[in-house]
Protein backbone atom coordinates (compact mmCIF):
# COMPACT_ATOMS: atom_id res chain seq x y z
CA UNK A 1 0.00 0.00 0.00
CA UNK A 2 1.14 3.32 -0.94
CA UNK A 3 1.19 6.17 1.43
CA UNK A 4 0.21 3.85 4.41
CA UNK A 5 1.58 6.29 7.19
CA UNK A 6 -0.27 9.23 5.74
CA UNK A 7 -3.62 7.34 5.20
CA UNK A 8 -3.36 6.01 9.09
CA UNK A 9 -3.03 9.33 10.08
CA UNK A 10 -6.23 10.19 9.07
CA UNK A 11 -8.11 7.75 9.68
CA UNK A 12 -6.81 8.66 13.37
CA UNK A 13 -7.77 11.66 12.96
CA UNK A 14 -11.15 10.96 11.90
CA UNK A 15 -12.10 8.25 14.83
CA UNK A 16 -10.58 9.98 17.72
CA UNK A 17 -12.78 13.16 17.72
CA UNK A 18 -15.36 14.40 20.37
CA UNK A 19 -13.44 11.37 22.85
CA UNK A 20 -13.53 11.80 26.61
CA UNK A 21 -9.99 10.71 28.44
CA UNK A 22 -10.49 8.13 31.46
CA UNK A 23 -7.08 7.32 32.44
CA UNK A 24 -3.72 6.35 31.38
CA UNK A 25 -1.52 3.73 31.96
CA UNK A 26 2.56 3.62 32.23
CA UNK A 27 5.18 0.99 32.33
CA UNK A 28 8.19 1.40 34.33
CA UNK A 29 11.47 0.27 32.92
CA UNK A 30 14.22 1.05 34.80
CA UNK A 31 17.85 0.17 34.16
CA UNK A 32 19.68 -1.79 36.40
CA UNK A 33 21.95 -0.14 39.35
CA UNK A 34 25.40 1.11 38.40
CA UNK A 35 24.66 0.95 35.13
CA UNK A 36 25.09 4.92 34.71
CA UNK A 37 28.04 4.52 37.13
CA UNK A 38 29.86 1.69 34.94
CA UNK A 39 29.63 3.06 31.70
CA UNK A 40 31.06 6.13 32.88
CA UNK A 41 33.84 4.51 34.77
CA UNK A 42 34.72 2.19 30.81
CA UNK A 43 34.72 5.66 29.03
CA UNK A 44 37.02 7.37 31.61
CA UNK A 45 39.16 3.89 31.06
CA UNK A 46 39.15 4.63 27.18
CA UNK A 47 36.84 2.16 26.37
CA UNK A 48 34.28 3.25 23.83
CA UNK A 49 31.06 2.60 24.27
CA UNK A 50 28.28 1.60 21.41
CA UNK A 51 24.93 1.27 22.09
CA UNK A 52 22.59 -1.30 19.89
CA UNK A 53 18.95 -1.16 20.95
CA UNK A 54 15.68 -1.73 19.32
CA UNK A 55 14.35 0.91 21.05
CA UNK A 56 12.91 3.49 18.92
CA UNK A 57 15.08 6.94 18.59
CA UNK A 58 13.08 8.72 21.55
CA UNK A 59 13.42 5.61 24.39
CA UNK A 60 16.92 5.32 22.70
CA UNK A 61 18.24 8.96 23.21
CA UNK A 62 16.72 8.99 26.98
CA UNK A 63 18.49 5.59 27.52
CA UNK A 64 21.60 7.41 25.96
CA UNK A 65 21.25 10.20 28.70
CA UNK A 66 20.30 7.50 32.02
CA UNK A 67 23.84 6.09 30.88
CA UNK A 68 25.58 9.16 31.30
CA UNK A 69 26.56 8.26 27.32
CA UNK A 70 24.66 11.83 26.61
CA UNK A 71 25.41 15.22 28.68
CA UNK A 72 24.97 18.80 28.45
CA UNK A 73 28.40 18.98 27.81
CA UNK A 74 28.46 17.59 24.48
CA UNK A 75 29.32 19.93 21.94
CA UNK A 76 26.78 18.52 19.41
CA UNK A 77 24.31 15.32 18.95
CA UNK A 78 24.31 14.38 15.39
CA UNK A 79 21.06 12.58 14.28
CA UNK A 80 21.36 10.29 11.11
CA UNK A 81 17.92 10.12 9.44
CA UNK A 82 17.69 9.59 5.72
CA UNK A 83 15.78 7.51 4.33
CA UNK A 84 17.38 7.18 1.25
CA UNK A 85 21.35 6.49 0.40
CA UNK A 86 21.90 9.83 -0.92
CA UNK A 87 20.60 11.61 1.87
CA UNK A 88 22.75 9.30 4.45
CA UNK A 89 25.86 10.34 2.93
CA UNK A 90 25.04 13.93 2.84
CA UNK A 91 24.54 13.52 6.45
CA UNK A 92 27.51 11.73 7.38
CA UNK A 93 29.69 13.46 5.06
CA UNK A 94 28.22 16.84 6.92
CA UNK A 95 28.74 15.38 10.21
CA UNK A 96 32.63 14.27 9.26
CA UNK A 97 33.39 17.72 8.41
CA UNK A 98 31.69 19.54 11.18
CA UNK A 99 34.05 17.10 13.49
CA UNK A 100 37.17 17.84 11.76
CA UNK A 101 36.97 21.04 11.47
CA UNK A 102 36.58 21.48 15.43
CA UNK A 103 39.51 19.00 15.66
CA UNK A 104 41.55 21.74 13.64
CA UNK A 105 40.55 24.15 16.33
CA UNK A 106 41.18 21.96 19.02
CA UNK A 107 38.14 21.72 21.47
CA UNK A 108 37.78 18.14 21.35
CA UNK A 109 40.42 16.13 23.59
CA UNK A 110 40.99 12.75 22.83
CA UNK A 111 39.07 10.21 24.72
CA UNK A 112 42.42 8.00 25.87
CA UNK A 113 43.92 9.90 28.56
CA UNK A 114 48.35 9.74 28.21
CA UNK A 115 49.46 7.23 31.11
CA UNK A 116 51.42 9.63 32.95
CA UNK A 117 48.85 12.12 34.66
CA UNK A 118 47.45 13.85 37.18
CA UNK A 119 46.85 11.28 39.90
CA UNK A 120 44.28 13.66 41.33
CA UNK A 121 42.10 13.67 38.50
CA UNK A 122 41.64 9.56 38.27
CA UNK A 123 38.86 9.21 39.46
CA UNK A 124 37.02 12.21 37.62
CA UNK A 125 34.23 11.36 35.41
CA UNK A 126 34.91 14.46 33.04
CA UNK A 127 35.76 13.67 30.23
CA UNK A 128 35.47 16.82 28.13
CA UNK A 129 33.99 17.75 25.28
CA UNK A 130 32.48 15.67 22.29
CA UNK A 131 30.15 14.80 20.40
CA UNK A 132 27.26 11.94 20.13
CA UNK A 133 26.17 9.86 17.29
CA UNK A 134 22.75 8.69 17.39
CA UNK A 135 21.79 5.97 13.98
CA UNK A 136 18.49 4.92 13.04
CA UNK A 137 17.68 1.18 11.66
CA UNK A 138 16.44 2.55 8.06
CA UNK A 139 19.95 4.76 7.83
CA UNK A 140 22.25 2.11 8.76
CA UNK A 141 21.20 -0.07 6.18
CA UNK A 142 22.60 2.42 4.07
CA UNK A 143 25.30 3.17 5.81
CA UNK A 144 26.78 -0.99 6.56
CA UNK A 145 27.34 -0.91 2.95
CA UNK A 146 30.29 -1.41 1.52
CA UNK A 147 30.71 1.92 -0.70
CA UNK A 148 30.08 4.12 2.87
CA UNK A 149 30.78 1.79 5.84
CA UNK A 150 34.39 3.13 5.88
CA UNK A 151 32.23 6.96 6.06
CA UNK A 152 30.28 5.87 8.71
CA UNK A 153 32.81 4.23 10.85
CA UNK A 154 35.36 7.66 10.77
CA UNK A 155 31.89 9.66 11.50
CA UNK A 156 31.25 6.89 14.55
CA UNK A 157 34.72 6.79 15.39
CA UNK A 158 35.22 10.28 15.74
CA UNK A 159 32.14 10.51 18.20
CA UNK A 160 32.33 10.18 22.03
CA UNK A 161 29.46 7.81 21.93
CA UNK A 162 27.42 6.37 20.07
CA UNK A 163 24.00 4.92 19.41
CA UNK A 164 22.15 2.71 17.37
CA UNK A 165 18.30 2.37 17.10
CA UNK A 166 15.39 -0.07 15.48
CA UNK A 167 18.36 -2.21 14.72
CA UNK A 168 17.79 -5.45 14.01
CA UNK A 169 19.71 -8.86 15.26
CA UNK A 170 21.94 -9.11 12.11
CA UNK A 171 22.72 -5.36 12.06
CA UNK A 172 23.99 -5.79 15.28
CA UNK A 173 26.44 -8.40 14.39
CA UNK A 174 27.22 -6.55 11.06
CA UNK A 175 28.43 -3.15 13.33
CA UNK A 176 30.58 -5.61 15.25
CA UNK A 177 32.06 -6.66 12.37
CA UNK A 178 32.33 -3.55 10.57
CA UNK A 179 34.96 -2.55 13.94
CA UNK A 180 36.51 -5.56 13.78
CA UNK A 181 37.52 -5.43 10.16
CA UNK A 182 38.68 -1.94 9.76
CA UNK A 183 40.01 -1.24 13.56
CA UNK A 184 42.71 -2.39 15.42
CA UNK A 185 40.93 -2.86 18.37
CA UNK A 186 39.52 -5.80 20.79
CA UNK A 187 35.37 -5.15 20.37
CA UNK A 188 33.35 -6.75 23.23
CA UNK A 189 29.78 -7.50 22.78
CA UNK A 190 27.29 -7.71 26.06
CA UNK A 191 23.97 -8.02 25.62
CA UNK A 192 20.65 -9.92 27.24
CA UNK A 193 18.51 -11.19 25.08
CA UNK A 194 17.84 -13.60 21.76
CA UNK A 195 18.54 -10.84 19.82
CA UNK A 196 21.43 -10.02 20.64
CA UNK A 197 23.61 -13.88 20.37
CA UNK A 198 24.18 -12.87 16.45
CA UNK A 199 26.65 -10.04 18.07
CA UNK A 200 27.96 -11.94 20.79
CA UNK A 201 28.84 -14.65 18.95
CA UNK A 202 30.44 -12.02 15.92
CA UNK A 203 32.80 -9.97 19.16
CA UNK A 204 35.92 -10.73 20.35
CA UNK A 205 34.84 -11.38 23.72
CA UNK A 206 30.94 -12.55 24.45
CA UNK A 207 29.11 -11.72 27.28
CA UNK A 208 25.96 -12.85 28.67
CA UNK A 209 23.41 -11.24 31.17
CA UNK A 210 21.09 -13.95 32.86
CA UNK A 211 18.12 -11.43 32.99
CA UNK A 212 14.50 -11.38 32.65
CA UNK A 213 14.72 -12.17 28.63
CA UNK A 214 15.98 -16.00 28.83
CA UNK A 215 19.26 -17.52 28.70
CA UNK A 216 19.89 -17.76 25.06
CA UNK A 217 22.70 -14.84 25.68
CA UNK A 218 24.38 -16.64 28.93
CA UNK A 219 24.49 -19.67 26.51
CA UNK A 220 26.40 -18.17 23.52
CA UNK A 221 28.73 -15.91 25.40
CA UNK A 222 31.79 -16.02 26.81
CA UNK A 223 31.40 -14.80 30.45
CA UNK A 224 27.66 -14.50 32.12
CA UNK A 225 27.09 -12.21 34.60
CA UNK A 226 23.74 -11.49 37.01
CA UNK A 227 24.05 -7.67 36.37
CA UNK A 228 25.31 -5.19 33.76
CA UNK A 229 27.52 -3.57 36.64
CA UNK A 230 29.44 -6.32 37.62
CA UNK A 231 30.92 -5.33 34.03
CA UNK A 232 32.58 -2.70 35.49
CA UNK A 233 34.53 -5.41 37.84
CA UNK A 234 35.28 -7.95 35.38
CA UNK A 235 37.02 -5.46 32.69
CA UNK A 236 38.55 -2.80 34.77
CA UNK A 237 39.94 -5.53 38.00
CA UNK A 238 40.19 -9.17 36.79
CA UNK A 239 40.73 -7.80 32.76
CA UNK A 240 43.24 -5.49 33.85
CA UNK A 241 45.31 -7.89 36.42
CA UNK A 242 44.79 -10.79 34.06
CA UNK A 243 47.08 -8.37 31.55
CA UNK A 244 49.21 -7.16 33.97
CA UNK A 245 50.35 -10.81 35.03
CA UNK A 246 50.34 -11.98 31.59
CA UNK A 247 52.94 -9.28 30.67
CA UNK A 248 55.12 -9.79 33.61
CA UNK A 249 55.13 -13.63 33.04
CA UNK A 250 55.92 -13.05 29.13
CA UNK A 251 58.53 -11.04 30.10
CA UNK A 252 60.22 -13.05 33.07
CA UNK A 253 59.46 -15.99 30.89
CA UNK A 254 62.04 -14.42 27.86
CA UNK A 255 64.56 -13.70 29.97
CA UNK A 256 65.11 -16.20 32.35
CA UNK A 257 65.56 -18.97 29.04
CA UNK A 258 67.70 -16.83 26.92
CA UNK A 259 69.92 -16.05 30.13
CA UNK A 260 70.09 -20.12 29.84
CA UNK A 261 70.38 -20.57 26.56
CA UNK A 262 72.83 -18.49 25.76
CA UNK A 263 75.63 -19.19 28.01
CA UNK A 264 75.93 -22.49 25.79
CA UNK A 265 76.65 -19.94 22.82
CA UNK A 266 79.49 -18.20 24.86
CA UNK A 267 81.02 -21.52 25.77
CA UNK A 268 80.70 -22.89 22.20
CA UNK A 269 83.59 -20.37 21.16
CA UNK A 270 85.74 -22.29 23.87
CA UNK A 271 84.82 -25.84 22.79
CA UNK A 272 85.09 -25.72 19.25
CA UNK A 273 81.51 -25.94 18.36
CA UNK A 274 81.79 -29.36 19.15
CA UNK A 275 77.81 -29.61 21.03
CA UNK A 276 79.23 -29.98 24.01
CA UNK A 277 76.99 -28.86 26.97
CA UNK A 278 77.93 -26.52 29.51
CA UNK A 279 75.79 -27.71 32.38
CA UNK A 280 74.86 -31.02 34.07
CA UNK A 281 72.81 -32.51 31.51
CA UNK A 282 70.26 -33.10 35.00
CA UNK A 283 70.08 -29.73 35.02
CA UNK A 284 69.09 -28.85 31.26
CA UNK A 285 66.17 -31.12 32.26
CA UNK A 286 65.42 -30.18 35.64
CA UNK A 287 65.99 -26.55 34.79
CA UNK A 288 62.44 -25.58 33.11
CA UNK A 289 60.70 -28.25 34.61
CA UNK A 290 61.38 -27.91 38.96
CA UNK A 291 63.81 -25.16 39.29
CA UNK A 292 62.44 -22.16 37.76
CA UNK A 293 58.37 -23.33 36.77
CA UNK A 294 56.61 -23.18 39.71
CA UNK A 295 57.89 -18.96 40.77
CA UNK A 296 56.89 -17.85 37.06
CA UNK A 297 53.50 -19.78 37.73
CA UNK A 298 52.70 -17.72 40.74
CA UNK A 299 53.45 -14.85 39.97
CA UNK A 300 50.91 -15.02 36.49
CA UNK A 301 48.98 -16.19 38.82
CA UNK A 302 48.54 -14.04 41.96
CA UNK A 303 50.43 -11.40 41.03
CA UNK A 304 48.37 -7.37 41.57
CA UNK A 305 49.75 -4.02 41.65
CA UNK A 306 46.98 -2.35 43.05
CA UNK A 307 44.13 -3.53 44.88
CA UNK A 308 40.48 -4.43 43.88
CA UNK A 309 39.31 -1.54 45.26
CA UNK A 310 41.79 1.22 43.44
CA UNK A 311 41.40 -0.49 40.68
CA UNK A 312 37.63 0.62 40.05
CA UNK A 313 38.64 3.78 41.54
CA UNK A 314 40.98 4.81 39.25
CA UNK A 315 39.90 3.68 36.07
CA UNK A 316 42.55 5.00 34.35
CA UNK A 317 44.96 2.65 35.59
CA UNK A 318 43.18 0.48 32.65
CA UNK A 319 44.91 2.58 30.19
CA UNK A 320 48.14 1.32 29.55
CA UNK A 321 46.20 -1.83 28.55
CA UNK A 322 44.89 -0.38 25.50
CA UNK A 323 47.70 0.76 24.24
CA UNK A 324 50.04 -2.28 24.89
CA UNK A 325 52.82 -0.50 27.03
CA UNK A 326 53.26 -3.31 29.22
CA UNK A 327 54.10 -6.02 26.61
CA UNK A 328 54.98 -5.06 23.32
CA UNK A 329 58.08 -5.65 20.38
CA UNK A 330 60.45 -3.14 22.46
CA UNK A 331 59.69 -4.90 25.70
CA UNK A 332 60.27 -8.49 24.49
CA UNK A 333 63.33 -6.74 22.82
CA UNK A 334 64.45 -5.78 26.06
CA UNK A 335 63.75 -9.03 27.59
CA UNK A 336 65.51 -10.83 25.21
CA UNK A 337 68.66 -8.13 25.31
CA UNK A 338 68.28 -8.34 29.53
CA UNK A 339 68.51 -12.05 29.46
CA UNK A 340 71.68 -11.66 26.41
CA UNK A 341 73.54 -9.44 29.00
CA UNK A 342 72.96 -11.44 31.85
CA UNK A 343 74.11 -14.74 30.06
CA UNK A 344 77.33 -12.86 29.14
CA UNK A 345 77.64 -12.04 32.64
CA UNK A 346 76.88 -15.57 34.11
CA UNK A 347 79.39 -16.82 31.86
CA UNK A 348 82.37 -14.71 31.32
CA UNK A 349 83.08 -13.68 34.95
CA UNK A 350 82.90 -17.37 36.28
CA UNK A 351 85.08 -17.79 33.10
CA UNK A 352 87.65 -15.36 34.15
CA UNK A 353 87.52 -16.58 38.19
CA UNK A 354 88.26 -20.07 37.55
CA UNK A 355 90.75 -19.61 34.54
CA UNK A 356 94.20 -21.69 35.96
CA UNK A 357 92.44 -21.47 39.45
CA UNK A 358 93.75 -23.40 41.94
CA UNK A 359 92.79 -24.12 45.86
CA UNK A 360 95.12 -23.53 48.98
CA UNK A 361 95.79 -27.08 48.67
CA UNK A 362 97.37 -26.74 45.19
CA UNK A 363 94.85 -28.24 43.32
CA UNK A 364 93.01 -27.24 40.07
CA UNK A 365 89.52 -26.14 39.86
CA UNK A 366 89.32 -25.41 36.83
CA UNK A 367 88.02 -28.15 35.36
CA UNK A 368 84.57 -28.44 32.73
CA UNK A 369 82.60 -29.86 35.33
CA UNK A 370 83.17 -27.46 38.31
CA UNK A 371 82.83 -24.74 35.85
CA UNK A 372 79.91 -25.70 34.80
CA UNK A 373 78.08 -26.22 38.13
CA UNK A 374 79.15 -23.01 39.02
CA UNK A 375 77.61 -21.23 36.00
CA UNK A 376 74.27 -23.24 36.74
CA UNK A 377 74.33 -22.14 40.36
CA UNK A 378 74.58 -18.77 40.17
CA UNK A 379 71.82 -18.54 37.01
CA UNK A 380 69.49 -20.46 39.41
CA UNK A 381 69.79 -17.77 42.35
CA UNK A 382 70.07 -15.18 40.25
CA UNK A 383 66.92 -15.61 38.27
CA UNK A 384 65.14 -16.98 41.34
CA UNK A 385 65.89 -13.03 42.89
CA UNK A 386 65.07 -11.76 39.86
CA UNK A 387 61.76 -12.86 40.12
CA UNK A 388 61.99 -11.80 43.76
CA UNK A 389 62.17 -8.34 42.82
CA UNK A 390 59.51 -8.47 39.91
CA UNK A 391 56.96 -9.84 42.43
CA UNK A 392 54.60 -6.67 43.72
CA UNK A 393 52.43 -8.98 45.52
CA UNK A 394 53.43 -11.44 48.03
CA UNK A 395 51.48 -14.15 49.51
CA UNK A 396 52.16 -17.30 51.30
CA UNK A 397 52.80 -19.52 47.73
CA UNK A 398 54.90 -16.89 46.64
CA UNK A 399 57.20 -16.67 49.75
CA UNK A 400 57.31 -21.10 49.57
CA UNK A 401 57.47 -21.32 45.74
CA UNK A 402 60.65 -18.89 45.54
CA UNK A 403 62.81 -19.51 48.42
CA UNK A 404 61.56 -23.21 48.07
CA UNK A 405 62.44 -23.65 44.35
CA UNK A 406 66.51 -22.15 45.31
CA UNK A 407 66.21 -24.58 47.94
CA UNK A 408 65.16 -27.57 46.47
CA UNK A 409 67.96 -26.95 43.63
CA UNK A 410 70.78 -27.07 46.15
CA UNK A 411 69.49 -29.59 47.81
CA UNK A 412 68.38 -31.63 44.60
CA UNK A 413 72.22 -31.18 43.24
CA UNK A 414 73.53 -32.66 46.35
CA UNK A 415 71.28 -35.84 45.65
CA UNK A 416 71.74 -36.07 42.70
CA UNK A 417 75.71 -35.78 42.84
CA UNK A 418 76.00 -38.55 45.24
CA UNK A 419 77.83 -42.22 44.70
CA UNK A 420 74.34 -43.89 44.40
CA UNK A 421 73.27 -42.18 41.40
CA UNK A 422 76.14 -42.45 39.35
CA UNK A 423 76.05 -39.55 38.06
CA UNK A 424 79.77 -38.45 36.47
CA UNK A 425 79.26 -35.60 38.57
CA UNK A 426 79.62 -37.24 41.39
CA UNK A 427 80.97 -34.51 44.25
CA UNK A 428 81.39 -31.77 41.97
CA UNK A 429 78.50 -29.62 43.62
CA UNK A 430 80.64 -30.01 47.63
CA UNK A 431 83.48 -29.33 45.95
CA UNK A 432 82.03 -26.18 44.37
CA UNK A 433 80.78 -24.89 47.53
CA UNK A 434 84.09 -25.24 49.28
CA UNK A 435 86.32 -22.93 47.06
CA UNK A 436 86.52 -19.36 47.60
CA UNK A 437 86.17 -18.39 44.46
CA UNK A 438 83.22 -19.91 44.26
CA UNK A 439 81.61 -17.35 46.88
CA UNK A 440 83.29 -14.64 44.97
CA UNK A 441 82.28 -15.18 42.16
CA UNK A 442 78.70 -15.61 43.27
CA UNK A 443 77.98 -12.25 45.50
CA UNK A 444 80.30 -10.05 42.12
CA UNK A 445 77.72 -11.24 39.35
CA UNK A 446 74.58 -11.32 41.86
CA UNK A 447 76.01 -7.71 42.03
CA UNK A 448 77.09 -6.98 38.87
CA UNK A 449 73.58 -8.23 37.44
CA UNK A 450 70.97 -7.24 39.78
CA UNK A 451 72.04 -3.51 41.67
CA UNK A 452 71.82 -1.95 38.65
CA UNK A 453 68.25 -3.32 38.10
CA UNK A 454 67.02 -1.64 41.33
CA UNK A 455 68.75 1.49 40.91
CA UNK A 456 67.24 1.71 37.75
CA UNK A 457 64.09 1.01 38.82
CA UNK A 458 63.92 3.35 41.74
CA UNK A 459 65.40 6.30 39.86
CA UNK A 460 61.73 5.71 37.52
CA UNK A 461 59.81 5.26 40.12
CA UNK A 462 60.68 8.68 41.90
CA UNK A 463 61.44 10.92 38.86
CA UNK A 464 59.04 9.35 36.50
CA UNK A 465 56.21 7.47 38.25
CA UNK A 466 53.44 5.89 36.14
CA UNK A 467 49.68 5.87 37.37
CA UNK A 468 50.32 2.49 38.78
CA UNK A 469 52.78 4.09 41.18
CA UNK A 470 51.29 6.75 42.25
CA UNK A 471 48.09 4.86 43.03
CA UNK A 472 50.34 2.03 44.83
CA UNK A 473 52.02 4.92 47.16
CA UNK A 474 48.56 6.06 48.37
CA UNK A 475 47.60 2.98 48.63
CA UNK A 476 50.99 1.49 50.96
CA UNK A 477 50.58 5.24 52.81
CA UNK A 478 46.62 4.61 53.46
CA UNK A 479 47.39 1.37 55.08
CA UNK A 480 49.96 2.42 57.28
CA UNK A 481 47.10 5.02 58.38
CA UNK A 482 44.52 3.01 59.51
CA UNK A 483 46.56 0.51 60.76
CA UNK A 484 44.86 -0.40 64.13
CA UNK A 485 47.24 -0.01 67.05
CA UNK A 486 45.45 -2.81 69.28
CA UNK A 487 42.89 -5.27 68.33
CA UNK A 488 39.66 -4.26 68.53
CA UNK A 489 36.18 -6.51 68.92
CA UNK A 490 34.82 -7.50 65.28
CA UNK A 491 30.88 -8.37 65.30
CA UNK A 492 31.21 -9.55 61.72
CA UNK A 493 27.71 -11.24 61.07
CA UNK A 494 26.35 -8.47 63.02
CA UNK A 495 27.85 -5.97 60.67
CA UNK A 496 27.58 -8.00 57.69
CA UNK A 497 23.09 -7.90 58.16
CA UNK A 498 23.26 -4.48 59.08
CA UNK A 499 24.90 -3.27 55.90
CA UNK A 500 23.33 -5.91 53.40
CA UNK A 501 20.35 -4.64 51.24
CA UNK A 502 17.13 -6.90 51.30
CA UNK A 503 16.28 -6.40 47.60
CA UNK A 504 17.62 -9.17 45.73
CA UNK A 505 20.59 -8.36 43.55
CA UNK A 506 19.52 -10.43 40.35
CA UNK A 507 17.36 -8.94 37.31
CA UNK A 508 15.47 -12.21 37.24
CA UNK A 509 14.21 -12.56 40.61
CA UNK A 510 10.33 -11.66 39.40
CA UNK A 511 8.31 -12.77 42.95
CA UNK A 512 9.07 -11.91 46.29
CA UNK A 513 10.98 -13.90 48.46
CA UNK A 514 11.79 -14.77 52.24
CA UNK A 515 13.57 -11.56 52.79
CA UNK A 516 10.24 -10.26 55.19
CA UNK A 517 9.93 -13.40 56.60
CA UNK A 518 13.59 -13.77 57.55
CA UNK A 519 13.71 -10.07 59.13
CA UNK A 520 10.52 -10.26 61.34
CA UNK A 521 12.65 -12.83 63.46
CA UNK A 522 9.91 -14.97 63.66
CA UNK A 523 12.23 -17.61 62.38
CA UNK A 524 15.02 -16.48 64.78
CA UNK A 525 15.90 -19.23 67.96
CA UNK A 526 15.52 -16.63 71.11
CA UNK A 527 18.70 -16.47 73.14
CA UNK A 528 20.30 -14.36 75.65
CA UNK A 529 22.08 -12.44 73.57
CA UNK A 530 18.82 -11.58 71.22
CA UNK A 531 18.49 -8.30 73.12
CA UNK A 532 22.02 -7.05 72.03
CA UNK A 533 21.13 -8.10 68.72
CA UNK A 534 18.16 -6.69 68.12
CA UNK A 535 19.76 -3.28 69.43
CA UNK A 536 22.29 -3.26 66.92
CA UNK A 537 19.44 -4.09 64.24
CA UNK A 538 17.02 -1.68 62.62
CA UNK A 539 13.30 -1.67 63.63
CA UNK A 540 10.92 -5.05 62.06
CA UNK A 541 8.55 -1.83 61.38
CA UNK A 542 11.18 0.07 59.05
CA UNK A 543 12.80 -3.22 57.68
CA UNK A 544 9.32 -4.17 56.33
CA UNK A 545 8.86 -0.58 54.70
CA UNK A 546 12.10 -1.31 52.87
CA UNK A 547 10.93 -4.60 51.76
CA UNK A 548 8.12 -3.41 49.95
CA UNK A 549 9.56 -0.62 48.38
CA UNK A 550 12.27 -3.36 46.78
CA UNK A 551 9.69 -6.00 45.52
CA UNK A 552 7.31 -3.48 44.07
CA UNK A 553 10.67 -2.76 41.72
CA UNK A 554 11.10 -3.78 38.45
CA UNK A 555 14.83 -3.63 36.99
CA UNK A 556 15.27 -3.59 33.28
CA UNK A 557 17.95 -5.52 31.68
CA UNK A 558 21.18 -3.49 30.02
CA UNK A 559 21.05 -2.25 26.44
CA UNK A 560 23.42 -3.93 24.20
CA UNK A 561 26.82 -2.59 24.07
CA UNK A 562 29.45 -2.89 21.45
CA UNK A 563 32.89 -2.02 23.38
CA UNK A 564 35.82 -1.44 21.54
Amino acid sequence: MEHREERMNALYEDLEQNLTLVGATAIEDKLQDGVPQTIANLGIAGIKVWVLTGDKQETAINIGYSCQLLTDDLIDIFIVDGMNYNEVEQQLNKYLDTVRSQLQRGVTESLIHPYLDDLNSLSENAEGNGYALIVNGHSLVYALQPSMEALFLDVASSCKSVICCRVTPLQKALVVDLVKRHKNAVTLAIGDGANDVSMIKMAHIGVGISGQEGMQAVLASDFSLAQFRYLERLLLVHGRWSYFRMSKFLRYFFYKNFAFTLCHFWFAFFCGFSAQTLYDPVFISFYNVFYTSLPVLALGVFDQDVSDKNSIRYPKLYTPGLMNLLFNKMIFLKSVAHGLLSSFILFFIPYGAFSYAVDPNGLNIDDHQLFGTTVSTILVLVVTVQIALDTAYWTNFNHVVIWGSALFYLGMTILINMNFFGNPYVGTFRMTLSTAHFWFTLFLTIAILLVPIVAIRFYYVDTHPSLADRVRLRQRLSHLRTRPSEPTLRISSVRRSSRRSIRSGYAFAHQEGFGRLIMSGKIMKKSKSSNFTNNLHATPKAQNHWSNKSNNSREKGSPSTVEV
